[in-house]
């Protein structure tokens, strides 16, 4: 819930927004993120007013910005969104600002991590691009565009040689860099030559770490020159072990990655850049990426998706609390890419997947509605974990850390699926009113911001709660991309 700090006033004539006035809030929201919570042009999760305290997963501070979502690039497309809503320059800079701090902080493996850092003692050890290109640069040599050795993929990536130059696809951390650089590249159509380059390199990047069936997996710690081996990596569709442990293997023998839209995340990037540089290449790997999620559905008696995967294509054990098993949230989530790859294409390939998937998934729900997030393999019984990591057929007593119970979506995934398959357009967001936009502004602080009730971590990781409240960059952005919506639909 929002605590309001000060509300600004809106003009009397029935108390609902004029576009001036949407664009006058626009202006304050960025000129708070530019001018108090920006560091370096990027941007953490939660920020103090004043700019003092920051934190992501873990502490930002004056030299850290997160890349992780919502941290740097997600702020950043809000500025876009903002600056094709308004023409106002303010969100323009913004977003080169955050473009700036991107490209500070692209690794020679061609992604992003979690974080970038500015501090001089600790970027030294790190193999961001624009150090390595320094004459004289002491770890130009390590980090070098080659071959992966054989068989590359995760089975050369998981042994960490070069751990501080990891690309991370996992929680949608390069995957959103590389869309906001996109979209950044065409709004300055495509004269700054040093975003251009970057988001090239990046693409480029993801594309060689892209496996041969199609798939993506969590990270990789290199700029490789070709694909992972087909020999090692066959392109085969998914079936069942015949047999699992049911204790953690501690193996990570899980390389095609769903789980936090990992697959999912990349391919809709793909399809994002082919739209934006009209290339082929990434249609393609786009392409690729759906007929992975066409292989990877599960043979009957379970036809949804696994978190992971191994080589043969057998679903894998990865963290502790994450078994070999049908994934509720996973499936819902692949579903969904498979529709954005009809919706795009038009290939109906991709969409008969989907009705006997649903039924499958609809058979699983839960008494209150819901999924469990995992399902066992062949027996379909839900699993969950008990607080010592024990795999559980009873959801009484669960690690509160992880979602092992997840929303259904299904009715909406189907609706959406009818649409389409009729022949029909789906309407991609819902009109934004007069009152949500008035609701908005209202909420506003005189700040600038739209202050929360919570808690900003200081350079020690110890929580501070001020009284005023913190700034959170995800209610930034949800609020910035409505008013926004609201004055491109008038």
């Amino acid at each position: 819930m929002l605590s309001v700090v000060a509300l600004h006033s809106l003009s009397p004539a029935q108390s609902l927004p004029s576009d001036g006035e949407v664009k006058a809030s626009l202006h304050r929201a960025t000129r708070l993120m530019t001018q108090q919570i920006a560091d370096h042009g990027g941007y953490a999760w939660v920020s103090s007013v004043d700019g003092r305290f920051s934190h992501g997963e873990g502490v930002a501070g004056a030299d850290r910005v997160w890349v992780q979502p919502p941290g740097t690039p997600a702020v950043g497309l809000a500025f876009l969104a903002a600056y094709h809503a308004t023409g106002d320059a303010i969100h323009l800079d913004a977003a080169k600002a955050v473009g700036g701090a991107l490209v500070q902080g692209q690794l020679q493996s061609g992604g992003w991590g979690y974080s970038i850092e500015f501090d001089p003692k600790l970027r030294a050890r790190l193999p961001y691009r624009v150090l390595l290109k320094q004459s004289g640069a002491s770890l130009s040599k390590t980090f070098t565009e080659a071959p992966t050795p054989y068989p590359g993929g995760w089975d050369v990536w998981s042994r960490r040689q070069f751990k501080s130059n990891m690309t991370l696809i996992d929680d949608d951390t390069t995957p959103c860099a590389i869309r906001f650089l996109c979209e950044l590249d065409r709004t300055l159509k495509f004269k700054d030559a040093t975003v251009h380059e970057a988001v090239e390199y990046a693409l480029r990047s993801t594309m060689a770490a892209q496996y041969p069936g199609g798939a993506w997996g969590h990270n990789y710690d290199r700029f490789s020159t070709q694909q992972p081996s087909v020999d090692h990596y066959p392109v085969i569709s998914a079936s069942y072990p015949e047999s699992w442990s049911r204790t953690w293997t501690k193996s990570f023998d899980g390389c095609y990655m769903l789980n936090d839209r990992i697959t999912q995340n990349m391919v809709e990037t793909m399809l994002f850049a082919s739209r934006v540089y009209n290339n082929e290449r990434y249609r393609c790997s786009a392409l690729a990426g759906g007929d992975f999620l066409l292989r990877a559905q599960m043979p009957e008696p379970q036809p949804a998706w696994a978190q992971q995967y191994d080589r043969h294509m057998h679903p894998a054990w990865d963290r502790k609390f994450e078994p070999p098993a049908i994934s509720g949230r996973e499936s819902q989530d692949a579903l969904r890419t498979l529709l954005v790859l009809f919706r795009e294409t038009g290939e109906t390939r991709f969409l008969e997947p989907v009705p006997r998937a649903i039924a499958y998934l609809r058979t699983c729900l839960r008494s209150d509605g819901k999924l469990a997030r995992y399902y066992e393999l062949k027996t379909n019984r839900p699993i969950y974990f008990n607080n010592d990591y024990q795999i559980s057929y009873d959801d009484r007593s669960m690690p509160d850390h992880y979602a092992f119970v997840v929303d259904s979506d299904l009715e909406a995934i189907e609706r959406d699926y009818q649409t389409l398959a009729s022949g029909k357009p789906l309407v991609r967001n819902a009109q934004v009113s007069d009152q949500q936009v008035a609701d908005v502004i209202r909420s506003q602080s005189a700040s600038g911001g739209w202050l929360e009730q919570g808690f900003v971590r200081d350079e020690q990781g110890k929580k501070v709660t001020p009284k005023e409240g913190v700034v959170s960059s995800a209610t930034m952005i949800a609020n910035i991309e409505l008013l926004s919506q609201f004055l491109e639909q008038n």
